[in-house]
């Protein structure tokens, strides 16, 4: 058989032969997740995302699944002990709800078709139609269901924390770790921000490559999560229809992350802002100076003037002719 360039032919014996190249405790756990996985995505072929359930169970299929499998793997490996599926499923949950939250516009611009993922439990809040929350308009809306979206997905970062905190080998713990962080860091510059819904957004290519530098022990994982946690924190509007949830969530992460013991002597993911100072202070500050500049101007224009022997009586009233009379007579 030949795929659509003759060029390339296709050789499905090497491509069965690879997972039958493994050993047969792995074969069975990608096995298992790849049938159940198989099933449920069938299942979303035909239905919609109506409710918050719905939205887990959707996520659970093409991304908690995942996360069971790895568990079983790394367990099979000897390398760790077998994480518990409620775990493994949060792993896998928070990274999907992130892609589906910054991938927005993307999806909802599919051609022919557009691919909807955010529940309607949550839209259906905010606008008519999910395509609506694109439109200028409804920007208000719009940044309040995203907000609901992302305070959302924030609800499965204690679990991340605990599963990564267990793992025993370097190479699975950054593995798991790095995505993990990226996908705080995502939320974070997500959160109350009308581009999710204009064009892409996303961490920069310097941040993305501390963070896979930075990212070699839990005390990293704690670090970062504490610090785009408190970026976040610091976007969250008291007036917004889920801040006090929003704003419990993240307390409740960044506690546990003090309590570790990790964010001492560390490197900040996040740079922080300068102090700011009060608008008000500044624009006395420059009105008591031009009227300082003012009297010594005018006091230096009296004494060019005196030199001169001319009375200021006799000139106009404008500093500028002052200096050039004066400036004439010398």
């Amino acid at each position: 058989m030949k795929g659509l360039n003759s060029k390339w032919p296709l050789d499905f014996s090497k491509i069965t032969g690879c997972p039958m190249s493994i050993l047969p405790l792995y074969q069975e756990a990608i096995e298992d997740i790849t049938k159940r996985m198989g099933a449920g995505m069938a299942k979303f072929i035909c239905k919609e995302v109506e409710t918050i359930d719905d939205y887990d169970e959707y996520c659970h299929y093409v991304a908690g699944l995942v996360g069971l499998g790895l568990s079983k793997l790394f367990h099979a490996s000897k390398l760790e002990d077998l994480a518990s599926d409620e775990l493994s499923n949060s792993m896998g949950l928070f990274l999907q709800k992130t892609n589906i939250i910054r991938d927005y516009l993307e999806d909802i611009n599919e051609i022919p078709k557009s691919r909807m993922f955010w529940p309607r439990e949550i839209w259906s809040k905010y606008v008519n139609k999910l395509e609506d929350l694109k439109e200028e308009e409804n920007s208000i809306k719009a940044v309040q269901c995203l907000n609901d979206m992302v305070t959302n997905a924030l609800i499965h970062m204690e679990d991340c924390l605990t599963y990564m905190s267990a793992l025993q080998s370097p190479a699975i713990f950054r593995f798991c770790a790095i995505p993990q962080i990226m996908a705080i860091g995502t939320l974070a510059l997500c959160y109350n921000n009308i581009e999710v819904f204009r064009g892409v957004v996303k961490m920069r290519r310097g941040l993305t490559a501390k963070v896979i530098d930075r990212t070699k022990a839990m005390s990293d994982v704690y670090g970062a999560f504490f610090d785009f946690s408190c970026m976040l924190k610091s976007k969250v509007d008291k007036n917004d229809p889920n801040a006090t949830k929003a704003l419990s969530r993240l307390e409740a992460v960044q506690k546990i992350c003090r309590e570790s013991g990790a964010l001492t002597k560390r490197k900040s993911y996040v740079i922080r802002s300068e102090p700011r100072y009060n608008s008000a202070l500044i624009v006395a500050f420059f009105i008591i100076l031009s009227i300082i500049f003012a009297y010594l101007s005018a006091n230096r224009i009296n004494g060019w003037v005196q030199n001169c022997m001319v009375s200021t009586e006799d000139l106009p009233l404008f500093p500028s002719v002052y200096i050039c009379y004066s400036m004439g007579d010398a």
